[in-house]
């Protein structure tokens, strides 16, 4: 069997790539996810090496999620199942999802550059899509400051003045869907493979920071909204009740942004999306939405 087989399906931008491959009726595509029951998805446990060799099984292209938060050292492991559990299978081309260049001081960085070293020693092709941050994080964090800042007028948050170069996760998700299709029919055509050995840099091509959040907040609330930097000292207590590692790659995210290393300077986006959706019209949709529900 010739087929496509994505991991993480349970998740949002596995569940997304997923939805948009089977949208494309010649693919034989199959999800797979820890939660899989075998039928409707497979059955795929990072946690579980012994389950991944099973349901990558006649995958000739395997689009990999990466497996998400977890201390280092848990998704160093998963990974190199993964890696291992692809070459078994006879799997020919791996489509992995990293982090954008911008992030690389990032602590989430690692994992992701590990990584991308192991596949690259494995014995088939590989296309890194290395993504953005999410415009939906930005969003996020101006939707908790929603309520402050509609009793006070001011967003206070620790971006000092950087800003982040964001992207739609449903955007990331449409280019996977046209690498992993593309790199499908060039493995079942026998010619070049026009995907095989490339990276690509999907970064935001908007970035947002302080200012731009308070500006959303305030055509949400209809009230002027000032933008207060505050220290990470200040936000340390905040994130106390978080697993260590969530609390540590977050503060890492803000101080990534407040010494302004965020920023994109190019990206290889626009090649793959007609317009990449606006992200100030996504993180002002996320917050209408919290506010009014």
């Amino acid at each position: 069997m010739t087929m496509i087989v994505v991991t993480g399906v349970s998740g949002a931008l596995g569940g997304s790539i997923l939805a948009g491959l089977r949208d494309l009726d010649e693919l034989e595509v199959a999800g797979a996810s820890s939660s899989g029951d075998g039928a409707q998805v497979r059955h795929a446990d990072f946690d579980r090496p012994d389950t991944l060799e099973r349901a990558f099984e006649g995958a000739r292209v395997l689009v990999f999620v990466s497996a998400g938060y977890a201390e280092d050292d848990v998704v160093l492991a998963r990974h190199g199942a993964v890696v291992r559990a692809a070459a078994g299978a006879g799997v020919e081309h791996v489509i992995y999802t990293s982090l954008a260049g911008s992030g690389e001081h990032l602590t989430i960085a690692l994992a992701h550059r590990w990584t991308e070293a192991r596949l690259a020693e494995a014995p088939f092709d590989v296309t890194v899509l290395r993504n953005g941050l999410y415009a939906e994080l930005p969003a996020d964090l101006a939707l908790v400051g929603a309520a402050g800042a509609a009793e006070s007028g001011v967003f206070a948050a620790p971006f000092g003045q950087g800003r982040m170069s964001v992207v739609a996760r449903e955007d990331l998700a449409a280019v996977a869907v046209r690498v992993a299709a593309e790199a499908w029919h060039d493995v079942v055509a026998g010619g070049s493979r026009r995907h095989a050995g490339r990276t690509y840099e999907l970064e935001g091509v908007s970035a947002v920071g302080g200012r731009e959040l308070a500006g959303v907040l305030g055509e949400v609330l209809g009230q002027p909204v000032e933008y207060l930097p505050v220290s990470l000292g200040e936000v340390r207590p905040v994130l106390a009740g978080l697993e260590p590692y969530r609390a540590g790659h977050t503060v890492s995210t803000f101080a990534n942004l407040g010494a302004g290393l965020l920023e994109a300077r190019s990206s290889d986006l626009p090649a793959f999306l007609d317009a990449p959706r606006p992200v100030l019209d996504l993180i002002a949709a996320v917050v209408k939405s919290g506010v009014q529900g």
